[in-house]
C-alpha cells in the first residue's frame, strides 16, 4: 500500500460504498447502506423521543467521510507486512489504512508509519500466541496538519530500536509533532497502558479550532474525533451561554477544557473540574485569564463546595451524571445547566431527576455519522 491507494469509501449512485463493509471485513459503519438524510433525521427522533424539549434547533450534520482525526489502529500481520486496522475472528490482521472516515492527512501519515514500522522490523503483537510486541498505532490530527502518534507497545525491548530510526519517521511523516511510546503489558482488550515514554521534545500538540480557541492535548488527553462537529458543539454552549446574564460558571467533566476555554471572557470566571490529571495539565497549558482547572472527581468536588455557580455545564461519559450529581444540581439552585451528552438514554434519566431544571432547546450533533451514535446539547433553565 501507498500514499495514492484509493480510498475504501467511495459514492456509488448517491450512496457510499465501502470495499470493507461489502466484503464483511469490516463493520462498524453499521448504518452504511442507510441514506445519510434517513440517518440524521432517526437520530433526531430518538433524541427527541428521549427529551421533552419545546425546541429543537437543525441537526448539525457535517462530512459523510474524511472527518475523523483520529486513528485507533490494531497491528496485527508479520514483521516483514504489517497491517494496521482489526482483528478478525480468526484474530488475523485486516488492514483498514484506507478507511474512508480518515481525514486525508491520517490517510498519508498512516500508508507511511506502517512502511516505517516493516522498514524497522517492530514485532506485531500476536493476539492468539501472546507474543511479540507493537500493539496498535494511535495517530491524532490538528487543523494545522501536525500529528501525534502513540504507539502501544507490550514492553520497552524495541526502545532504542524506535529511537534509532525515529529521524527517518519523522522525515517520512514531516508533521509529526509528538510522539510516544505507550507500554501496555497486560494480555487483554485494554487499549493502552499508564506508562507514557515521550520520544520527542514536544510532550503536547495544539488544536487551534475555527472558534478561534486552542486546546492542547497531551499524549492521553480526550479529544472528539470529529473536529467541525466538536467546534460546532463549543459555538453552540456559547451562543446560549452569550445569551445569559452568568458571571460564574463550572465546566464538569471537563476535559482539556473544551467548553470552559469557550466560556470564559470578560466578566466571567470558569472552573472546569476532571479526573484525570494529563487533561487538566494539557487544559492549564491554554493559560487563559479567568479560567482554572482542578484534577477531582467531577460529582465529589461539586457536593464539597460551600457555593454555587450561575450555570453548570456537564459533558459526562456515556453512563450520564448518575443520581447524586443530579440530585445535587436539582437542590442546588442553580440558574443554568447546559447538558452534553453522547448518550440520550442516560440524558433522560438524569434529566428525570432534576424537576425543576427545565429543557429550553436541544440539539442533535452527527459526531459519528453511519453508527447509531450521536451527541445531544441541551440547555436548562430554572
Amino acid at each position: 500500500m501507498d500514499g495514492t491507494a484509493a480510498l475504501s469509501l467511495v459514492t456509488v449512485d448517491g450512496r457510499l460504498r465501502c470495499h470493507h463493509f461489502d466484503a464483511f471485513e469490516c463493520r462498524s459503519c453499521s448504518l452504511l447502506e442507510v441514506p445519510r438524510a434517513r440517518q440524521l433525521s432517526d437520530k433526531e427522533a430518538h433524541a427527541r423521543s428521549l427529551v421533552d424539549c419545546p425546541t429543537w434547533l437543525p441537526t448539525v450534520a457535517g462530512a459523510g467521510a474524511g472527518f475523523r482525526n483520529k486513528a485507533k489502529m490494531v497491528v496485527g500481520g508479520t514483521v516483514g507486512a504489517p497491517t494496521l486496522g482489526i482483528l478478525d475472528r480468526d484474530l488475523a490482521g485486516v488492514d483498514l489504512r484506507d478507511c474512508g472516515l480518515h481525514s486525508p492527512g491520517l490517510t498519508t501519515a498512516l500508508d507511511r508509519v506502517g512502511e516505517w514500522i516493516r522498514h524497522a522490523a517492530l514485532t506485531p503483537y500476536d493476539v492468539r500466541a501472546r507474543a511479540g510486541e507493537l500493539k496498535h498505532v494511535l495517530l491524532t490530527e490538528s487543523p494545522d496538519a501536525e500529528l501525534m502518534l502513540r504507539l502501544v507497545l507490550r514492553s520497552t525491548a524495541h526502545e532504542a530500536r524506535i529511537r534509532s530510526r525515529l529521524p527517518a519517521l519523522r522525515e517520512a511523516v514531516p508533521g509529526l509533532r509528538v510522539v510516544t511510546l505507550n507500554i501496555q503489558p497486560e494480555h487483554k482488550a485494554v487499549l493502552e497502558g499508564e506508562r507514557e515514554i515521550v520520544l520527542t521534545p514536544e510532550s503536547t500538540m495544539p488544536m487551534r479550532l475555527a472558534t478561534g480557541v486552542t486546546l492542547w492535548l497531551g499524549p492521553q488527553s480526550f479529544f472528539q474525533t470529529n473536529t467541525f462537529v466538536a467546534e460546532s458543539l463549543y459555538e453552540q454552549a456559547r451562543d446560549w451561554v452569550g445569551d445569559l446574564e452568568v458571571t460564574r460558571i463550572w465546566d464538569l467533566y471537563c476535559g482539556v477544557g473544551g467548553f470552559a476555554l469557550h466560556l470564559v471572557g470578560p466578566g466571567r470566571e470558569v472552573v472546569g473540574v476532571e479526573a484525570s490529571a494529563e487533561a487538566i495539565r494539557s487544559a492549564r497549558s491554554a493559560q487563559v485569564a479567568g479560567a482554572a482547572f482542578v484534577a477531582a472527581d467531577a460529582t465529589a468536588w461539586a457536593l464539597e463546595q460551600d457555593d454555587v455557580p450561575d450555570l453548570v455545564v456537564v459533558n459526562p461519559p456515556r453512563r450520564g451524571i448518575g443520581a447524586d450529581l443530579a440530585g445535587w444540581l436539582e437542590a442546588s439552585g442553580v440558574r443554568h445547566v447546559v447538558y452534553s451528552s453522547c448518550n440520550a438514554e442516560s440524558l433522560a434519566r438524569d434529566l428525570a431527576l432534576m424537576h425543576t431544571l427545565r429543557p429550553v432547546e436541544a440539539r442533535v450533533l452527527d459526531m459519528f455519522p453511519h453508527t447509531d451514535h450521536y451527541e445531544v446539547v441541551v440547555r436548562l433553565d430554572r
